[in-house]
């Protein structure tokens, strides 16, 4: 099956020039050479980027997700490329109702009439990886029931061999082959597909989601998530809420709804920035396709979310990083910017501040001479990686990620309300954050957390010291042991001053009270 599935894919690629890619950044000239001569009849019409996409719809869906993950890769994607890319839409026929039967069969061992009272055959949504059926449960509440395509995970598995074989020539034989990391980027790709067939993993994302947004809170006044009923969900089957409402897309129908475009487009932005430095999980495959707007008369104007088989998690390094950085972009702080990448560790400690100062200068300032409204906020942290670049910054997988999310946010608000000014929406949420982070409020919170952890380390101070003393008499190499020492007496003067500042804290507020107290 291999070498017939290989045989397809090498047809395909010569038919929609494919191989010019790699050719004509063959290391070898002479391979290029005798290239030019072997196959110079051959024309294309068409630009590189169109005959890429057209060439991965031929080859199946596997083949165009990949093509998604690939669009979201612009800091390794030419700009035609990637543009080209995300035009990938799964257009797959539904597979048999009577094999989504049995795989809801198998997973709970009860044919679906068994276990709804209404299963609606026909699917009212299909994928390259599942198809969506409509459903009632027995107590009447409506569902909607997403079903793996069957024997996905074999398909799968033998695309995936091939891409890693490929990755592997495109390295050794491209001369922008290392640059681009290819076996990098299929590995991201494996764990991506493996995730999305895992259903529970998405009910999982699902529900931490609506948790984060719960129903009768002021968060969850702007985003409704569907429900999990965890007793329907299995690594094949998840049976969720049914949620109504109309496509973000569909704006004639929204404003014919009632909906405020302007205020959905605002909440829209302060939905994706409160999951991003609130909770540090975000929705990150927020296209018009998985998102609706409700219009219930008790919802009307609501978000309602869909598909989270993509999510993105960023750790409080990350959210300080990023708040850091686009606080110094809204305050044209180039310096500061420049001084956070070496600091972040993701640019080497030898780098140049002041070159990279100037081309991050270089990269936003045009922005800048604009009106905000104008202004993408994705497009700036884009060309901000893509700069970075050359100075051998390692970007992150979950700022990439989050990157293409706020490309999708800024399209879609943009779409909704033409003078949307995202900076402006965003500014205030930041310096909040921020406050919240490096003010007082944070100070106390971070005081709190840690107070547990000082209190049980502080009485092995002497003990770590006498340990490090001991190995050093009785034979232990002199550089280890002043090393351990230097290490413990540096971890435990991190944490004493941490308890200092808390305790200093503590008494000035006693103090205030006090004061007060007598005053009055």
């Amino acid at each position: 099956m291999r070498p017939i599935r290989l045989l397809i894919i090498l047809t395909v690629a010569f038919r929609f020039g494919l191989d010019e890619f790699f050719m004509g950044a063959a290391k070898a000239g002479w391979v290029k050479t005798l290239y030019r001569v072997l196959f110079s009849w051959r024309k294309f019409d068409s630009p590189r980027g169109e005959r890429l996409r057209l060439a991965l719809e031929n080859l199946g869906p596997i083949f165009v997700k990949f093509g998604q993950l690939l669009s979201t890769r612009r800091d390794l994607m030419p700009e035609d490329i990637a543009d080209e890319l995300a035009r990938l839409q799964d257009r797959v026929p539904p597979f048999d109702p009577a094999l989504a039967e049995r795989q809801i069969e198998l997973a709970f061992g009860k044919k679906p009439a068994d276990l709804f009272r209404v299963f609606e055959r026909e699917p009212v949504a299909s994928a390259s990886i599942a198809q969506v059926h409509f459903a009632v449960l027995h107590d009447g509440r409506e569902v909607a029931v997403k079903v793996l395509r069957p024997n996905m995970l074999q398909v799968i598995e033998s695309d995936l061999d091939l891409m890693r074989i490929a990755a592997g020539l495109v390295e050794r034989l491209w001369a922008d082959g290392k640059r681009l990391k290819p076996r990098e980027v299929v590995a991201e790709f494996d764990v991506y597909l493996h995730d999305e067939l895992d259903l529970v993993r998405e009910a999982a994302n699902a529900s931490q989601l609506r948790r984060n947004f719960a129903p009768g809170t002021p968060r969850g006044q702007l985003l409704m998530v569907p429900e999990m009923h965890w007793e329907y969900v299995s690594n094949s089957v998840m049976t969720m809420e049914r949620m109504k409402g109309i496509p973000i897309s569909q704006i004639e129908r929204l404003k014919a709804a009632g909906v405020d475009l302007q205020k959905l487009s605002r909440d829209g932005v302060e939905i994706f920035f409160s999951q991003v430095f609130s909770d540090g999980f975000f929705h990150a495959d927020m296209h018009p396709g998985n998102i609706y707007v409700s219009d219930d008369p008790a919802t009307l104007g609501r978000y309602i979310a869909l598909d989270f088989g993509i999510v993105g998690t960023l750790s409080e390094f990350d959210k300080d990083y990023l708040a850091q950085n686009f606080l110094a972009f809204f305050n044209r702080d180039y310096h500061r910017v420049a001084v956070l990448h070496v600091e972040s560790g993701w640019v080497p400690r030898d780098t140049n501040i002041e070159a990279l100062e100037g081309a991050v200068r270089a990269c936003c300032e045009p922005h800048f001479d604009r009106p905000l409204r104008e202004i993408s906020l994705g497009q700036v942290l884009l060309r901000l990686f893509q700069t970075s670049r050359r100075f051998n910054v390692e970007i992150q997988p979950q700022l990439v990620l989050l990157q293409k999310t706020l490309l999708n946010i800024e399209g879609l608000g943009r779409e909704l309300d033409p003078d949307l000014d995202l900076w402006k929406t965003a500014k205030p949420y930041l310096e909040k954050w921020m406050h919240k982070q490096v003010g007082w409020e944070g100070f106390l919170g971070n005081a709190t957390r840690e107070a547990p952890h000082l209190a049980k380390m502080l009485p092995q101070w002497p003990r770590l010291i006498t340990q490090a003393l001991e190995r050093a008499a009785h034979g232990a190499p002199e550089q280890a042991a002043l090393r351990a020492l230097t290490e413990a007496v540096d971890r435990q003067r991190r944490q004493v001053r941490a308890l200092a500042a808390a305790v200093t804290l503590l008494a000035a507020a006693l103090l205030s009270w006090a004061l007060w107290l007598w005053r009055h």
